[in-house]
């Protein structure tokens, strides 16, 4: 004869995989958005011409 289902720790565990997911995303959104700001300030401002 097998366990009983756990429901409360089958939930645990999914609803710490989905932090973990979320971390990972915002982690990954915040290091994108660094490595765009740094190649925004590297480059020389044209004093906003827009060519015409």
């Amino acid at each position: 004869m097998g366990f009983r289902p756990n429901y409360n720790q089958q939930r645990a565990e999914r609803d710490r995989a989905k932090q973990q997911k979320k971390q990972e995303k915002l982690k990954q959104q915040q290091e994108e958005t660094a490595r765009r700001k740094a190649t925004r300030d590297e480059e020389p401002a044209d004093g906003g011409d827009d060519g015409k």
